[in-house]
């Protein structure tokens, strides 16, 4: 089988008779039998998957089904489907089942989409590599022994690998775009409050997006607007009309698009990064656009800005994680004759990760007495700062163009023993999280060894639509 690489050949196969929805299930079952060795999947709806296949079959028969017929897709490993185990790639949710669907997932399900299973992530969406899972490290398709990005490499890589034609992942500081960057397909982090939460097991409440990855701007515009809009579940949602995304038009004018100096001209950007965001500005720039470099003030400040309040909304929201009512409960000793905080912190000690417990500790100091105006208030305020930036920024330019990363796909293990230079490879995608702008990832080539390079585009608060038009063009 040669995976399909766009919903609309798929539809048109599907049309003409050329296959089903079956069949196309069950070459997606091989494909990720055969693909094991990347890690990818935690769990392989199989048999539920063929069930749905025959079900959507039956609809396009009788000229009733939905939207999404035809479509397979797989889910990250932080998102409720009723009936289903959702562990967020850690040990403290063993054995635990969703009790009911996210709003996000329900919406597609409801438009005929198939879902074959549950993707590997980083711990609680934590993580720049997809190193940090309970569940082992996901790899690269293109070279094996590197990372494929994180927390949604899973997703990445099995839209990457063509184990499923689409996948739905979340982005708190790049989760979406940087796996995507590094596995050479597209990845869209919508507006905050674009996309209802309901039913994500949060990170950092005030940043999570739910967003897709899939093989072109259109199948990820489709995904989204089905996706999108007001929710009773979640009062953060925005209640503004969602749009056609995929239909969106550029306007019948030269752009006026901004790019960030830094991500041309620093030297701690990878040569081959470096070049091909001046090719794509080259080529902007002769199809008539003005292209101009801006600087930000506060890029220094971003990093600090976002692992300060991220992590203090980690430390609040991961408390819920204790061990008592679900998931992971430790058995180190008898239980039987511990007082309850013992039980709590061995159990916390145990389930957790390395990263997610450096994370917890860390939001936790920010949040303590003493320290609280220092860190968390402070860090508030520069991201009043940011916001205001960005927003003076965009009253001059249609669009912020940058790199994705700063390197393509580093190898397994090379950054794990240094935080600080994992963190720093969020430095370009974090900023349209601290500021809930959208943005997306598309691929921009390769490097001399084949890895994909990948361009971010940024743009003003609810215009994906113009956003996805100007990925298709690029």
């Amino acid at each position: 089988m040669i995976p399909y690489r766009s919903f609309s050949s798929v539809q048109a196969d599907l049309n003409n008779g050329t296959v089903t929805c079956r069949q196309l299930v069950e070459q997606y079952l091989v494909r990720i039998d055969e693909h094991q060795y990347l890690n990818v999947f935690t769990e392989v709806y199989a048999d539920e998957a063929l069930q749905q296949a025959d079900a959507v079959d039956q609809k396009l028969a009788a000229g009733q089904a939905g939207r999404l017929a035809g479509m397979v897709i797989g889910i990250k490993d932080v998102l409720n489907y009723t009936g289903h185990g959702v562990r967020a790639g850690s040990r403290i949710l063993d054995n635990f089942t969703a009790q009911f669907t996210a709003t996000a997932i329900q919406r597609l399900l409801d438009e005929d989409v198939i879902i074959i299973g549950r993707q590997n992530c980083d711990e609680f969406a934590m993580g720049s590599s997809n190193e940090n899972s309970a569940f082992g490290p996901v790899r690269n398709a293109a070279d094996p022994s590197r990372v494929p990005g994180g927390s949604s490499g899973g997703s990445a890589v099995a839209v990457q690998a063509g184990l499923c034609l689409a996948s739905i992942g979340s982005d708190t500081g790049g989760s979406v775009r940087q796996p995507a960057a590094f596995c050479g397909v597209v990845g869209l982090k919508p507006t905050y409050g674009r996309v209802s939460r309901w039913g994500l097991i949060a990170y950092a409440s005030s940043f999570d997006c739910i967003g897709p990855i899939a093989n072109n701007a259109e199948d990820a515009a489709l995904l989204l607007e089905i996706m999108a809009g007001p929710d009773d579940f979640d009062s953060t949602v925005s209640s503004q009309p969602v749009s056609a995304y995929a239909q969106a038009t550029l306007p019948e004018r030269p752009l006026r698009i901004a790019y960030l100096r830094d991500g041309v001209e620093s030297t701690g950007i990878d040569e081959s990064i470096r070049k091909a965001t001046q090719r794509k500005i080259d080529e902007l720039r002769a199809a008539g656009h003005v292209v101009e470099p801006v600087d930000i003030s506060l890029l220094t400040y971003l990093l600090p800005t976002y692992y300060i309040l991220t992590t203090a909304e980690a430390s609040s929201n991961l408390s819920r994680f204790d061990g008592v009512r679900y998931g992971y409960r430790s058995v180190s000793v008898d239980t039987s004759a511990l007082d309850l905080l013992t039980l709590y912190k061995k159990s916390r000690t145990e389930g957790f990760g390395a990263e997610v417990r450096r994370r917890i500790l860390l939001g936790t100091f920010a949040l303590s007495a003493s320290y609280y105006d220092a860190y968390y208030t402070k860090a508030q305020q520069v991201r009043r700062l940011i916001r205001q930036e960005t927003e003076r920024l965009f009253e001059q330019y249609d669009f912020l163009l940058s790199p994705t990363t700063p390197t393509p796909a580093f190898k397994l293990g090379e950054k794990t023993d240094d935080p600080l230079q994992m963190y720093l490879a969020d430095i370009f995608t974090v900023q349209a999280n601290v500021v809930g702008y959208p943005a997306i990832s598309i691929p921009n080539g390769t490097d001399a060894e084949g890895l994909p390079i990948g361009l971010q585009l940024m743009a003003p608060p609810f215009k994906e639509g113009k956003l996805v038009a100007l990925a298709k063009t690029l």
